[in-house]
């Protein structure tokens, strides 16, 4: 659920707001830890050192919500964030994911067979330090598996306490509807973006739900931010960059989005987090949300 939230001045990041996922209320603008590995999301990243000093400059500048997966690397994501965090300050919600497997650069095959799931639950408990995983998501659902099975193995870990609340990626609203049925589905991540609506529908779904709504690559202008472009002009109008723009108009969109902006560059992170104090007026966000 959504709720109001005062600027901090000593955390930039805190003028986002913030949501509650379970017994967790985190600001809205998190940190997603996928380009925390190598190139293709596979194996080590070349500077792991800068690595280590983005996750925790993350969490100085206010991010409480870090989003990774077990198939980031795989695996050395979330070995990066135990390394920069842990012990976890409490505010901390460190979310993770299953259901990818990974056999190389850029490929990633879905396995939701229920015991495939719960092994990669206990190992990302190992691997990230954690008693419990306050958000685990379903990176995807199989298609080779009965979705009620996978969704079910979840709900069978958060009643062990091993899981405290349950996500879904990349899924349509009847998926979420066949899988509210099972188990209480706190976000669910999808593909969205200025440029990219397909998911608009899910996105009012969640809106009318009180479900977290995680865009996955929040920041895309594309051509939007070219000269004469609505991106471009807000920019020269605010001295902000194309980032914060189209970060601050999915803040605004709606309050139960939660962008997850990527990076493994600390210059790169800090510029992102900007978006949290940029208001758009009406007219600026009418015309970004007309331009695709």
């Amino acid at each position: 659920m959504a709720d109001s939230n005062p600027v901090d001045t000593e955390s930039p990041n805190h003028a986002s707001g913030t949501f509650t996922i379970g017994d967790k209320t985190v600001h809205r603008l998190g940190f997603g830890a996928m380009r925390l590995t190598g190139k293709g999301i596979w194996g080590e990243p070349t500077d792991r050192a800068e690595c280590v000093r983005v996750v925790r400059r993350a969490v100085e500048l206010g991010v409480d919500l870090i989003d990774t997966a077990d198939s980031y690397g795989p695996y050395v994501s979330e070995e990066i964030i135990r390394e920069a965090l842990h012990p976890y300050p409490d505010q901390v919600l460190v979310a993770t994911k299953a259901g990818l497997v990974r056999h190389g650069p850029d490929v990633w095959l879905p396995v939701g067979r229920p015991e495939y799931l719960r092994q990669q639950v206990e190992m990302s408990l190992r691997r990230l330090g954690l008693d419990r995983i306050d958000l685990f998501q379903l990176h995807r659902i199989d298609p080779k598996v009965p979705a009620e099975d996978q969704v079910g193995e979840l709900a069978t870990l958060q009643e062990e306490g091993k899981i405290g609340s349950i996500g879904l990626s990349e899924v349509t609203t009847d998926e979420i509807d066949a899988a509210r049925k099972v188990a209480e589905i706190a976000t669910v991540q999808n593909l969205y973006n200025l440029t990219n609506r397909k998911a608009e529908d899910v996105v009012d779904y969640c809106t009318r739900e009180g479900i977290g709504f995680i865009p996955w690559f929040p920041i895309d202008a594309g051509k939007l931010a070219q000269p004469g472009g609505p991106v471009a002009e807000i920019v020269d109008a605010t001295g902000t960059s194309p980032a914060q723009v189209a970060l601050a108009w999915l803040l605004q969109r709606a309050q139960i989005i939660l962008p997850i902006p990527g990076t493994s560059s600390v210059a790169h992170l800090e510029d992102n987090m900007g978006a949290a104090r940029l208001r758009l007026t009406k007219e600026q966000m009418a015309a970004l949300t007309d331009a695709a």
